[in-house]
């Protein structure tokens, strides 16, 4: 249940009052009984008797949204888009560096905002993880940091691809960002 849920409740029983359905103290305990409710299951018996047995609508479906901005719903997002924008954080670990995250854009990212946001957000990652491989020989403690950043690049990917999976969106820290 999201806060949205309680808003609209909330939205609901403050009309009814302005309508004068409710006194002052049932209008009170409604709304304390809104913001302290944890399920859906606990909004019911609030609009119940305002609205009818089918007043609190059960929550929506998840939508699509961009991995690198705020939250856009537009259309849900199918299971060809998640496998898509899980194999653009992989690639690079079975040793594709950068270029999984290419392919994968180049292949789906005209056709779907999601598969870009996150084949986008892979390829910065690991260009710019490629880019620091190259320039930390030149200092010594710099060749000691570059398997701290191999196993990095790694699990970074791994969460990348478990927050695909699960629709939603996902920034890699320390990330120049050349790809827009």
């Amino acid at each position: 249940m999201t806060d949205q849920d309680r808003e609209q409740v909330v939205e609901h029983v403050t009309t009814a009052y302005a309508e004068g359905r409710l006194d002052k103290i049932e209008f009170d305990e409604r709304l304390h009984a809104a913001m302290t409710a944890r399920t859906h299951a606990d909004l019911a018996p609030i609009m119940q008797d305002l609205y009818g047995a089918r007043a609190v609508p059960a929550p929506p479906p998840r939508f699509r949204q961009s991995a690198c901005a705020p939250r856009r719903y537009t259309m849900p997002v199918t299971g060809g888009e998640r496998l898509a924008a899980m194999a653009a954080h992989v690639l690079p670990i079975c040793g594709l560096s950068f270029v999984g995250p290419l392919i994968v854009l180049l292949a789906g990212g005209r056709t779907s905002p999601f598969i870009r946001a996150h084949a986008v957000e892979a390829l910065n990652f690991h260009l710019t993880l490629a880019g620091a491989v190259l320039l930390l020989p030149f200092t010594v403690v710099g060749v000691l940091l570059i398997p701290v950043l191999v196993v990095a690049g790694v699990v970074l990917g791994i969460i990348g691809a478990a927050t695909a999976a699960g629709d939603q969106p996902f920034r890699y820290p320390w990330t120049l960002r050349p790809v827009k």
